[in-house]
């Protein structure tokens, strides 16, 4: 998600102070980690406090919520998160971020997190879960279900595999099916193309019930309405529908096995709206692959690839091409789909993964969003490529993932281009649910699997 943040002064001797992190550590209240299973959901940062909590599910209400502008101001008042503090053996009860060092991870399989800190020769942990005791066991269990990668996948891609299920798992609403984008002020709603990637993921890795609940879910909004929406289904004022989101929620069905009307069949109308980049109205590739418009080859293929906005050649190369491969796929777009790709591969620019397209506004900050949709249809198209490229494409930017991913496995929406630490809503759903998609089709494991 594209939030535009409008910077508080943070001027003024009166104004709060965020303190300072540790060496190599992001300063406190940024959230770097999530725990929860469906039900309350909790984002942590990097020193245990918990910074933002979301009931009765993931896009539910915020019962504590560290202000995203805030954040960015470095004006956030100790006050708004709880914060870890370890206790002492001389009576002092320092937070955590004025330790010594911290270690933080995820204990094996679950979404339960502990944070040990050291004051000296003193040690002190605290652990974060929402469930119980019976929290990590439950985590486990779950995790077990997951359809497994082929034998040959290696190390790092079960574990990228098995972290993004469970980052799923804690952001998904395991009542409802409302897939929060982020634990995040500003992020915990529901986007539908965000969500229906998820669906998608979810039911490729074998869990039917759950992609079924969210496909359900969004087949029930109106998504004429708004670009986002509650955890309730209500929309979310401020940003109008966008040109993809019908087409989105009908991929997520067709890969839940709904079968019912859905809003693509309507006569929905993709052009002059917003696209993936929510910025200005437009007809833009994206929108136009997920309403499987007519014309595409004649509005958007040039001689390099296919452009991000119709009749605009110097609109630049756009990653949605990708689209055309999955998850709507296009077989007569595949040869430019794969042209388009390679090319904004081998124009890189950054160890941590590709910009959204080609003239992309937004700065040279990596997203991961588009890195692992672009690994997924690459892998995809591998299974027609003589010269082995795309298939080598696509591990190129796995690898690329892997770099920006944070050392507790989740992956930022984007990340600084020279050092890879992130810069914005940590872990985000879509990115997760990519990677389990590219991950699938690159390891796509036993027949029928």
């Amino acid at each position: 998600m594209i939030l535009a943040v409008s910077a508080l002064s943070g001027g003024h001797r009166g104004d709060p102070r965020t303190p300072p992190g540790l060496p190599g550590l992001p300063a406190p209240f940024l959230g770097a980690a999530v725990v929860g299973s469906g039900e309350r959901v909790a984002a942590v940062d990097a020193y245990g406090d918990v910074v933002d909590l979301r009931a009765p599910g993931p896009a539910g209400r915020a019962l504590v919520a560290v202000s995203a502008e805030r954040q960015v101001a470095g004006t956030v008042p100790a006050g708004d998160a709880i914060v870890a503090r370890a206790r002492l053996s001389d009576g002092a009860t320092p937070p955590f971020w004025r330790a010594d060092s911290i270690r933080q991870r995820y204990l094996p399989g679950t979404n339960v997190l502990r944070t040990v800190a050291r004051f000296g020769a003193e040690k002190a942990a605290v652990v974060r879960r929402i469930g119980g005791p019976g929290a990590a066991e439950a985590d486990r269990r779950w995790l077990g279900r997951a359809r497994p990668l082929a034998p040959g996948a290696p190390r790092w891609a079960r574990t990228m595999y098995r972290r993004s299920l469970l980052v799923l798992r804690a952001l998904t609403d395991r009542r409802t099916g409302a897939v929060a984008a982020g634990a995040r002020d500003g992020w915990a709603y529901v986007w539908p193309r965000d969500a229906a990637s998820v669906a998608i993921a979810l039911a490729k890795a074998g869990y039917k019930v759950e992609a079924r609940r969210v496909a359900r879910f969004l087949v029930g909004l109106d998504l004429n309405a708004a670009a986002r929406f509650s955890g309730t289904g209500a929309p979310v004022p401020g940003r109008a529908a966008q040109g993809d989101a019908a087409g989105w929620v009908a991929a997520a069905a067709r890969a839940a096995g709904l079968r019912r009307d859905l809003p693509i069949d309507t006569g929905w109308q993709w052009r002059v709206k917003a696209d993936y980049q929510e910025g200005d109205p437009g007809d833009y590739l994206a929108n136009a692959i997920a309403s499987r418009a007519g014309g595409i080859a004649s509005a958007f293929v040039t001689p390099r690839g296919l452009v991000r906005t119709a009749g605009d050649p110097d609109s630049g190369l756009d990653s949605a091409a990708a689209w055309a491969v999955r998850p709507f796929p296009l077989p007569a777009l595949f040869p430019t789909a794969r042209r388009t790709l390679l090319r904004l591969v081998a124009r890189g620019g950054s160890r941590f993964g590709l910009v959204p397209s080609e003239n992309w506004y937004g700065g040279n900050e990596p997203w991961t969003a588009p890195t692992a949709w672009s690994a997924w249809a690459l892998a995809a198209l591998a299974r027609q490529d003589d010269d082995g490229r795309a298939r080598h494409a696509a591990l190129q930017l796995m690898g690329d993932l892997r770099r920006a991913a944070t050392p507790l496995g989740l992956l930022p929406e984007r990340v600084n281009a020279r050092t890879g630490l992130p810069t914005s809503t940590t872990p985000l759903a879509w990115s997760h649910a990519f990677a389990i998609l590219a991950l699938r089709e690159l390891w796509p494991g036993r027949a029928g699997s």
